[in-house]
């Protein structure tokens, strides 16, 4: 708590706990404060409030879901499970979990305190800021968050906001969440995979835990389907009306660019005061809108004021509601803000400053298909809930326009009511791989609001079997257990195991961290093109972009660890057209991973980076894990066909190769999309006759016939069949005798 600010005396009143008007404003008036004879306590950590409390207390009592708040309470008591539905403004994500710490102060956190999850970490770090504020307590301690390889909490905190992936990854060591009297699950209508898992597993938890409370926070489109899920509980409506003037302009969808182009200078010129965001299908989009508006905004006319042009990319969905020092000198001066993103627009709900939306009312999915293991790239029309959600961002006293590049037509006959549950699109070998472990403590049976394809069930337990993470009995294998371990991919975490044996766990763990952070390239100005590869091209390394990465990581190290700033070190990356923050978020992951290699007491050798030996040990943990994502170059000329499906691709033209011109036949990759590209992404160089030690023999049995099949066969014929029978018994007598016994959960 900040000393400087004023202490103010509550009146009687244990509701409202600030002073009436006269008293309020007379900052500095000494006797004001001496003559109160009690200050009120903040029961949380015992210190008397700050004036900006009763502040923001006055704006929270504005909020619409106030209203509501001695209805749930009530209900909160009566009940196990109470529903709450409300718009994305109405306030539901930071009162209720306020008003559920208050019920557990309530009871001195005889069950626990209150965990809040959320699907963006973004808007976890934003709504633990925001609610310690309220809550006039210190963020980390009594108000904290946890977001992937980040903690801001201590064993004191009362009230933690989450990634609704890290609250599944708690159940693994704690399978009925014992630290937590209240669980609130918010973004309900996101439809994560974690979050549908979480919906499932704690029907179990709640009958084991009679004491346990459950909140559902839902906009009001899934409240029928969570109804009929959870049966007859209790259900808060928020009201929340905004006024709002939709206009739908039927015939711009096929020349949207033009479209947005023209309303956006339409608006500009108009004088009319308010931030603009504009939603796109795509991150493409988003770059060619960037370019476009930057390049016409220069010749606007200078006394309207400049347009600030912010892309919000996939990685960055917190530009707006938290800019930096710069950005926000530059808001100041400029009068007006157009935002390009291609998210669904619940990072944008926290500014009041937009007044502008228009929408193109389409949006580009990644699909997952089982059958040969890619993810398309689908362009489809938005789901009607999603249409709602990008309205409400204008939802202020003051009204708002949305232009929709639709018609009202397309909008009822064309979107779906719903936006489609990630479970029924998406990979699914993770999840697998944490039912399994679950399933460990007796909570493998989940009832999921939408059932999983069975095809896609069936390939994720097949990938799994195809790494080892199984035994004869379909159960996880010792492998399993500890690739669960890691918060990564499991062809990724297999990979830092057989690392492990090959004595490269340095180098894989770097590899792990680069690929699971946000891309370390950063995102070009025009005509900075051939100037970044310049620079790029003192990473580069023969061997392949697995190998690249680490020669960049190692550069930003060595530059950080001689640097006397951290100006030093982000000048640097701005450079050499580097991303500091992603680079920095790497630092972190690695920094974990090997907190987790050590404790469950795995072999650790000093880096080695750069011999021959490495290079080739290397390959081999690569391949342990990604022998399922081989492609040859099949006509000399850089066309890759997959080797376990007849799609063509080539690899990114940021890709080591492609910018040597050195096209290798055989290739190892981390990423491949459907799309109107093909590229595969974070490619390296492989040979047949690793690939052929390496894989299980049964995986190789079951790939469609094909002439690099055939080419593999011959390999195979000429190989020793002592080391193709021997390959994975040598893993599996490298890893410690006790190391089961580590794992398992108690």
């Amino acid at each position: 708590m900040e000393e400087e600010e004023e202490l103010e005396c509550p009146n009687s009143s244990s509701e409202k706990r600030y002073f009436p008007e006269s008293l309020d404003s007379s900052e500095g008036n000494e006797e004001g404060i001496l003559a109160c004879e009690d200050l009120e306590l903040n029961p949380f950590d015992g210190l008397p409030y700050s004036s900006r409390y009763y502040k923001l207390l006055k704006e929270r009592e504005d909020l619409p879901i106030w209203k509501e708040k001695y209805s749930f309470m009530e209900n909160l008591l009566q009940s196990q499970i109470v529903i709450v539905s409300g718009d994305a403004k109405c306030g539901k994500s930071s009162q209720v979990p306020q008003w559920c710490a208050e019920y557990c102060l309530s009871i001195h956190y005889q069950h626990g305190g209150v965990v809040c999850t959320q699907v963006h970490k973004q808007t976890v770090v934003q709504l633990a800021l925001r609610v310690a504020d309220e809550m006039d307590v210190n963020i980390g301690h009594e108000v904290g968050y946890m977001i992937p390889f980040e903690n801001c909490c201590t064993s004191e905190t009362i009230l933690r906001y989450c990634t609704d992936d890290m609250l599944q990854r708690e159940m693994m060591s704690s399978p009925f969440l014992g630290s937590y009297g209240v669980i609130i699950l918010d973004d309900i209508h996101e439809r994560s995979i974690a979050t549908d898992v979480l919906l499932g597993l704690l029907k179990d938890v709640l009958l084991a835990r009679p004491e346990l409370k459950l909140i559902i926070n839902s906009s009001p489109h899934l409240i029928s389907k969570l109804s009929s899920y959870y049966g007859n509980v209790p259900l808060i409506e928020v009201k929340n009306k905004y006024p709002v003037e939709v206009v739908y302009l039927s015939g711009a969808q096929k020349e949207s660019f033009e479209s947005i182009l023209r309303l956006i200078f339409e608006i500009h010129h108009s004088g009319e005061k308010g931030d603009i965001v504009v939603f796109l299908a795509c991150e493409q989009d988003i770059e060619k809108a960037y370019e476009i508006i930057c390049q016409e905004g220069s010749n606007l006319n200078p006394d309207l004021g400049e347009l600030v042009v912010v892309p919000l990319y996939p990685k960055e969905k917190c530009a707006l509601f938290k800019p930096n020092d710069e950005t926000e000198k530059r808001c100041q001066v400029y009068q007006r803000r157009v935002v390009l993103t291609a998210s669904s627009g619940e990072s944008l709900i926290w500014s009041n400053t937009v007044k502008f939306v228009i929408d193109v009312g389409v949006e580009r999915r990644k699909v997952y298909n089982p059958r040969i293991r890619a993810n398309s790239l689908v362009t489809q029309p938005i789901s009607r809930s999603q249409a709602e959600i990008r309205k409400q961002i204008l939802g202020s006293s003051s009204p708002g326009k949305l232009f929709c590049l639709y018609s009202e037509e397309f909008a009822s006959e064309d979107m779906r009511p719903l936006k489609p549950a990630e479970m029924q699109e998406a990979n699914l070998t993770s999840m697998v791989l944490f039912m399994k472990r679950i399933d460990i403590a007796g909570l493998g049976h989940c009832d999921f609001m939408n059932r999983p394809a069975p095809e896609s069930l069936m390939q994720a337990l097949e990938d799994l079997d195809y790494l080892a993470a199984l035994d004869n009995d379909g159960n996880l294998s010792e492998f399993g257990i500890i690739m669960s371990e890691f918060p990564l991919d499991p062809q990724l975490a297999k990979s830092i195991l057989a690392s492990c044996e090959f004595d490269c766990v340095d180098e894989m763990l770097t590899v792990a961290a680069m690929v699971t952070a946000p891309n370390c390239f950063s995102h070009l100005p025009r005509g900075a093109e051939e100037a970044a590869l310049s620079c790029w091209k003192t990473f580069l390394h023969p061997q392949g972009d697995h190998f690249t990465l680490i020669n960049i990581y190692k550069a930003y190290q060595d530059m950080a660890l001689n640097s006397t700033s951290e100006h030093c070190v982000e000048k640097w990356c701005h450079d050499y057209f580097l991303n500091c923050s992603a680079l920095r978020m790497a630092d972190v992951i690695r920094a974990e991973l090997l907190e987790i290699i050590k404790r469950i007491e795995l072999p650790y050798t000093e880096p080695a980076f750069g011999s021959k030996e490495n290079t080739l040990n290397i390959r081999k943990a690569l391949l342990s894990g990604y022998f399922m994502q081989i492609a040859r170059d099949v006509d000399g000329s850089g066309n890759y066909l997959m080797l376990t499906h007849k799609q063509v691709a080539q690899l990114h033209p940021l890709s080591c190769y492609s910018v040597t011109k050195k096209m290798p036949e055989w290739v190892l990759f981390h990423k491949f999309s459907i799309s109107d590209n093909n590229y595969i992404r974070i490619a390296s160089e492989i040979s047949p006759e690793l690939f052929m030690q390496l894989a299980p023999q049964y995986y190789f049995s079951n790939l469609p016939p094909s002439e690099s099949k055939d080419i593999l066969q011959q390999v195979m014929d000429h190989l020793s069949p002592i080391s193709t029978m021997k390959k994975e018994q040598k893993m599996c007598d490298k890893c410690p005798e006790t190391t089961e016994q580590r794992c398992t959960i108690q």
